[in-house]
């Protein structure tokens, strides 16, 4: 027989096979699991027919894909092999999707464009509305694929993304619908639904199927199908990933599956499952279902279907014993493709106009230097995006008749009128949303620049921060990266910003791998800073303190184009012997006035280092320093107990302990959140007579 039911047989046939290969793979897995040769496991059983069905109509290496840990059959169907699975599973260095790194069925696969896969349930779907937006901004845009490096786009290209019905509950996917919708985007949506999130069944998770609580969403195709019957979903996917791929918009659907074995190998569901239920869901296995249906069509007799299984495991256990035999990462391995910093050179101050009439007509303040290097960058580089919350200048039918927004700041002023709506636009008030739209956006090869409005609203952000940016490069062994500058307003000393628009807390983002993260307190610096950040194929934490925008203390001349400052080169913002500080941040300017007040009053002259990026940080220049005077004292804005500040004091304590002749001090807020009333205000954050009080104290001990 050569066609069944509209299909060609052979592709019925491999389907049925790539199925029983799936299943073998968890069997297998599961027997070496017990046998501490795998050490962990998480089947995709039950699932393998919706997965399958739908490969089918998608095109590896093409569309993009952001699956999740049950989309095991789906992978097989895109062309990843079983030893290419199981040298995850055994956490081998030769794993395509990690080095060995993350654990098994967190898939990624660089050519097949299957991105590397994270463990919070849901996550994913924001980048993945990034990744859909980067391709139809990239297939408009061809030279940016040819002679800029994004990844290919085409017209017709989807992205696919699948989770979990319980991981409908997390608001990441939600936020997500909300963009997809809005911006008509060519996504898939699949959710296939097995009843229980581990032990938690669907009816304490939600108040109705998910196929009805999307229905809200303007724009949005909803499908409701049979999980089970893999005819039934590649029937109706024909039509729903061409309705995609014609431009009309995303799609979900929600295919009800069943889960014939534990959530994982840490997982008994006989524990919160009765007998009798196991045993009717097994009568719906998807696999015995498609045999059937093949064996019945005349396609393949019992005896056929015997051998394929046989055949399958067959397969499995060579893949195995592949992958057993497969090298083992190197221990040494463990810090590589944490960041991968550009290479260059200390520029020295920057060269600026001859005299002080020049260097004063183009003298700018700290914002004023954002504004013009993100003016400068984004003429410069096509694939550089600025959104966020009120970024853009004003809607487009209003823009010729106002001034524009550009930011609360000013920064980003002008930016939509002199590139236009595609490169400078607004976003809905969703940090996530924002963070991990320029997840998906830096994948595909752009240069986005997301901007959180203020530092204190940016721990909805955190999971899309942490989890997923930071780690892309690490956990997918550098076969993947994610290149962002993610601009934050940060800090204190406003007058009258209280708790929500006053703090700092960028210790919190230096204890995680994968960032970087810069801090400048004068305009020359941030100039700088701004155009290496725009060079990093990682993300970086842009901080841009917002009480120094306009201070007098950051004024510069604006240093020139070719002027780039790499990170982890720091300043001595002014020369002493006595005593050395170590800041950034406001505090800089705070501790140059502080040391000019000891220097006058008692002849005490302080060394005032600037580190201008906390992460990596001046390690050698500190030392240096610490050697030349013997005393340090560091000053930071953020709260003392645990501040960036401590793990400074910590690494001159452990690494200059000879060159000391007195402990290690630190000046730091109070450690409270930052009041309305100006006089709490400077009570909680440091001022200069602390840190002249500190110098005294510290150079008399």
């Amino acid at each position: 027989m050569s066609e069944f039911r509209g299909y060609p047989a052979d592709e019925l046939v491999d389907d049925l096979r790539l199925a029983l290969v799936s299943r073998a793979i968890d069997d297998r897995e599961i027997a070496m699991q017990k046998q501490s040769r795998v050490y962990f496991q998480i089947s995709g059983a039950g699932h393998e027919a919706v997965g399958l069905a739908l490969a089918r109509h998608l095109r590896a290496g093409y569309d993009w894909f952001f699956p999740y840990y049950r989309d095991q059959a789906l992978v097989l169907g895109l062309g990843v092999t079983p030893t290419e699975v199981l040298l995850q599973a055994v956490g081998s260095a030769a794993d395509p999707s990690s080095g060995g790194r993350q654990m098994p069925s967190h898939w990624g696969h660089a050519a097949r464009q299957i991105v590397t896969q994270s463990s919070p349930t849901g996550s994913q779907c924001i980048p993945a509305v990034g990744c859909a937006e980067a391709g139809r901004y990239l297939v408009r845009r061809p030279h940016l694929t040819a002679d800029r490096g994004a990844s290919a786009a085409h017209g017709d290209e989807l992205t696919y993304v699948s989770l979990g019905e319980g991981a409908c509950s997390e608001g990441e996917f939600w936020e997500s619908l909300n963009t997809a919708c809005n911006l008509h985007l060519p996504m898939l949506y699949v959710v296939p639904d097995n009843g229980f999130a581990i032990s938690v069944p669907v009816t304490d998770q939600a108040p109705a199927p998910v196929h009805e609580l999307v229905r809200g969403y303007r724009g949005l195709e909803v499908h409701h199908l049979d999980g089970t019957d893999y005819f039934g979903v590649r029937d109706a996917a024909a039509s729903i990933v061409a309705h995609i791929r014609a431009g009309v918009g995303p799609a979900l659907i929600h295919a009800d599956v069943v889960r014939p074995y534990s959530h994982s190998a840490a997982d008994t569901q006989s524990k919160y499952r009765s007998v009798e239920e196991l045993a009717e869901e097994a009568r719906h296995d998807p696999i015995d279902r498609f045999a059937r249906d093949l064996v019945e069509g005349g396609v393949l007799s019992e005896a056929e279907v015997g051998a394929l299984r046989d055949a399958a495991r067959q397969e499995v256990a060579d893949a195995a014993s592949a992958a057993l035999a497969a090298p083992r990462p190197d221990p040494a391995t463990i810090g590589d493709h944490l960041t991968a910093l550009p290479a260059l050179p200390d520029p020295g101050p920057p060269a600026v106009g001859t005299g002080a009439d020049d260097d004063d007509a183009d003298a700018v303040p700290l914002g004023e230097a954002i504004k013009r290097t993100l003016h400068e960058a984004m003429a410069a580089d096509e694939r550089i995006r600025v959104f966020g919350e009120d970024v853009a200048d004003a809607r487009e039918q209003v823009l010729a008749g106002v001034e524009g927004k550009g930011g609360v700041f000013g920064t980003t002023h002008g930016l939509q009128r002199a590139f236009g709506q595609a490169r400078c636009f607004n976003t809905p008030l969703s940090e996530a949303n924002i963070i991990g739209r320029a997840v998906g956006q830096g994948i595909r090869g752009l240069r986005p620049a997301p901007e959180i409005q203020f530092f204190d609203y940016i721990w909805p952000a955190m999971t899309q921060l942490r989890s997923e940016a930071a780690t892309i490069r690490w956990r997918s062994n550098g076969t993947f990266s994610c290149p962002m500058v993610v601009r934050i307003p940060i800090g204190g000393y406003l007058t009258g910003g209280s708790i929500w628009h006053s703090q700092c807390g960028e210790s919190i983002f230096a204890h995680i791998p994968g960032l970087s993260i810069a801090m400048p307190s004068r305009a020359r610096d941030a100039a700088g800073l701004l155009r290496y950040a725009f060079r990093c194929e990682d993300p970086v934490l842009f901080l841009e303190h917002k009480h120094l925008l306009r201070q007098p203390s950051t004024v510069d001349p604006f240093p020139p184009e070719d002027w780039v400052l790499p990170f982890g080169i720091g300043d001595i913002r002014r020369p002493g012997d006595d005593v050395t500080i170590v800041t950034w941040g406001a505090t800089v300017a705070r501790s140059v006035d502080a040391a000019e007040l000891v220097a006058e009053r008692e002849g005490i002259e302080a060394e005032v280092l600037d580190l201008r990026t906390i992460l990596p940080w001046d390690h050698d220049l500190v030392a240096a320093s610490a050697a030349r005077t013997s005393r340090v004292l560091v000053v930071h804005e953020d709260t003392l107990t645990a501040g960036f500040g401590a793990e400074v004091a910590a690494w001159v304590g452990e690494h200059c302990f000879a060159d000391l002749d007195a402990p290690v001090r630190r000046i730091g807020a109070a450690d409270t959140p930052v009041a309305y009333e100006p006089t709490l205000e400077r009570a909680i954050l440091p001022q200069v007579d602390d840190i002249a009080a500190a110098l005294t104290d510290l150079a008399g001990w």
